[in-house]
């Protein structure tokens, strides 16, 4: 069996759609918190296995000997290190075949507050002994195409990362790569680093957005407190604006960037541009 878990959220259902094109449903298993959002699946053949990240008795039976297993990051930033270890636990003591992770860019050098919980899951998995694969990603390129209306509304795009370069890929990108992995062969004990073909810097994001709508963004680069105050100010918690000035720090860096084109090889295609991404979204 190939088993996602965390499968109904936005990159999990991309993995689950690309699965189905490539193996019978009843070769899919969905590893789910709340099995009504799975229940389409259900219909179509994928076994729904209900299991929370932050109840280690539900993992019970989730896996099996043999089992191909994606272990697709919790979004509960601060609760992961005990949620992945959980998950980890469970597919050791199945004795699965393989345990892919989707992981941060550069988790072992990125200075990014995120970056800790994902290298500590990397070393809990290594541990285990299981055969692995880590999927580290860059930023989703959604995490700017979904904001661009706002922006435009704006007319200036905010942010703390200067002339830094970031290489994001779209959700499908990734989920094609997990699919890659989880239906090929000779990816054991590998870490891939994935980003997009082409990065950018946010200067080169809002000429890109102004060139396509005809309205003119300009970039504004802030210090990080104040990027982050205007964030609040725009209605988003402390914490989380936090860490997106955090992680505009980290592309100032390069933390976000890489250059191997490891993701549009491990997918057979070029990856998704910025420009095609805002003209679709």
């Amino acid at each position: 069996m190939i088993v996602i878990t965390g499968a109904t959220g936005r990159l999990g259902r991309f993995v689950i759609e690309g699965l189905l094109k490539k193996v019978p449903a009843n070769q899919v298993a969905v590893a789910v918190r709340n099995p009504d959002k799975a229940a389409e699946w259900a219909a179509r053949g994928v076994q729904v296995r209900k299991a929370d990240y932050s109840r280690p008795e539900t993992w019970d039976g989730v896996f099996s000997s043999g089992d191909m297993v994606l272990l697709i990051s919790s979004s509960e930033v601060g609760q992961r290190r005990k949620q992945h270890q959980t998950v980890v636990d469970a597919a050791k003591k199945a004795g699965v075949k393989l345990l892919a992770y989707t992981s941060i860019l550069h988790a072992d050098t990125s200075r990014m507050v995120l970056a800790p919980e994902h290298l500590y899951t990397e070393e809990a998995i290594r541990a285990s002994g299981l055969p692995f694969v880590f999927l580290r990603h860059s930023w989703y390129l959604e995490n700017y195409t979904e904001a661009a209306k706002r922006t435009l509304e704006q007319g200036v795009l905010r942010g703390c990362a200067k002339d830094g370069r970031v290489a994001p890929a779209t959700r499908q990108d990734y989920a094609d790569a997990a699919v890659a992995v989880l239906t090929g062969t000779g990816h054991e004990h590998q870490v891939y680093e994935l980003a997009s073909d082409t990065g950018f810097t946010l200067t080169e994001y809002a000429a890109e957005l102004s060139r396509q709508s005809g309205k003119t963004v300009t970039y504004e680069d802030l210090p990080p407190a104040d990027f982050a105050a205007a964030l609040m100010q725009a209605g988003l918690p402390k914490g989380y604006a936090d860490v997106l000035a955090n992680s505009d720090e980290g592309i100032a860096r390069g933390d976000l960037n890489d250059t191997s084109r490891t993701l549009s090889r491990l997918i057979g295609r070029p990856t998704t541009t910025l420009a095609a991404a805002l003209q679709q979204g």
